[in-house]
């Protein structure tokens, strides 16, 4: 049984259709890309499996369970963890205590009251922020990392809640090549434990580290598979390649 399966997703605003039956299949531990042009609705469809949009029509189950009209916290409880492309680190904190809030969000009131939390979560703070290349910066305001840090830790931020699933949304948009390789990097050892969907115009990034990619075209499935398929595709060749 699939992780998430998204069928015959319909998103419509006013005369406008973003998606036109869109399917979306992840099994677990896999890392699943969606490509295609821009406006083909690479990211409507994340937001629909993400909860930050009602699909019009359609299906969405996750975990053997019917999320579609699930609000986003319950998604969240259920599993699923969503990263959109702007970063929503908080600039005036430290890195630490980035991690330490996004850690402390399962924690009950009464332990934030009491401030139990911050010891018992310190050596988990800075295994994330090992993990992330960011622990020789702890004790530094998020605002002083470049463009890529911030976007490292806000991914740590959001595999604090041990997601089932994490949804990216263009990743390395205005990362240099350098950061797009070290994030590539980063997000494999996750694959142990958590599946991926993440959206991404860098092909030579997603190519390497996802295990099947789905391509978009004009709110519809154009065609799904392994990397090999898809750069095999006649299909994707004509009117993905030629058009990004």
């Amino acid at each position: 049984m699939a992780l998430l399966d998204a069928r015959g997703i319909v998103k419509t605003f006013g005369k406008l259709t973003a998606l036109n039956g869109a399917d979306l299949s992840i099994a677990e531990n896999e890392f699943h890309g969606l490509i295609g042009p821009n406006g083909s609705g690479k990211s409507t469809l994340m937001k629909c499996v993400a909860g930050a949009e009602a699909p019009t029509s359609g299906t969405i189950h996750f975990a053997g369970r019917d999320i579609t009209g699930a609000s986003p916290s319950e998604r969240a409880r259920a599993g699923m963890s969503l990263k959109f492309q702007i970063t929503s680190v908080l600039p005036t904190l430290t890195l630490y205590d980035n991690i330490l809030l996004a850690l402390q969000a399962k924690t009950s009131l009464t332990g934030l009251i009491f401030s139990r939390t911050r010891g018992t979560l310190h050596d988990k703070v800075m295994g994330m922020l090992e993990q992330f290349r960011l622990a020789d910066r702890a004790d530094a305001p998020a605002s002083a990392l470049s463009h890529g840090q911030q976007q490292w830790l806000e991914i740590a931020m959001a595999l604090a809640s041990e997601p089932k699933l994490l949804l990216l949304d263009e990743p390395t948009g205005g990362m240099s090549l350098e950061e797009r390789r070290v994030t590539g990097e980063l997000l494999q050892p996750i694959k142990a434990s958590c599946s991926l969907v993440i959206v991404e115009h860098d092909l030579d990034f997603i190519r390497d580290i996802c295990d099947r990619l789905t391509v978009l075209d004009q709110g519809a499935v154009l065609d799904s598979g392994s990397v090999q398929d898809i750069q095999s595709s006649h299909k994707v060749q004509e009117v993905y390649l030629r058009r990004a």
